[in-house]
């Protein structure tokens, strides 16, 4: 439900975001519900062969949040959820990065939604094309570290949020 992710740039070059998407989905009533944050704005500067130098910061605004209901996302925007008038961003900052093996990294990130920040591991993929560099992720993120939607019966405390981002070289 939350949070960003952004691609990458060769020769610790700034890249520009061409595509991304971020999705979320998380159950509620035991039933899957899925949405999405648009107009991700991202500087990064990622090199595979220089991980130590490498940043990655990314944002979204809030008001953003689209779950295909108009009365649900009404409701995501108010003070219980994401509270869009007082917090209008979610942020994301690379603290560190490790490769794993072939395209396989991890990140971890200074995810900051509401104030509140944490430090979250997120595992990517990146891969290279004649023109751009392509990320993608998948990982977890619980809403109560956040003070999303307090303390609901009803609505899992974790989210997958989903990160596809190219950039162009």
């Amino acid at each position: 439900m939350f949070t960003v992710l952004a691609g990458t740039s060769f020769a610790q070059v700034k890249s520009t975001v061409t595509k991304s998407t971020v999705t979320f989905k998380i159950k509620n009533l035991g039933i899957n519900t899925s949405g999405n944050f648009s107009g991700l704005q991202a500087s990064i500067q990622f090199k595979p062969t220089d991980l130590a130098t490498s940043t990655i910061e990314a944002s979204v605004e809030t008001a953003t949040v689209n779950s295909d209901n108009t009365m649900r996302d009404d409701h995501l925007k108010n003070e219980d959820y994401f509270d869009v008038a007082k917090y209008p961003k979610i942020t994301f900052k690379s603290v560190s990065f490790k490769h794993k093996s072939g395209n396989n990294y991890t990140g971890d990130f200074s995810v900051t939604i509401k104030d509140k920040t944490k430090v979250i591991e997120v595992p990517f993929t990146y891969t290279e094309t004649d023109n751009a560099g392509v990320f993608n992720s998948s990982f977890k993120i619980l809403r109560s570290d956040f003070g999303i939607g307090g303390k609901s019966m009803v609505l899992s405390n974790e989210a997958t949020v989903n990160i596809n981002t190219e950039v162009s070289k």
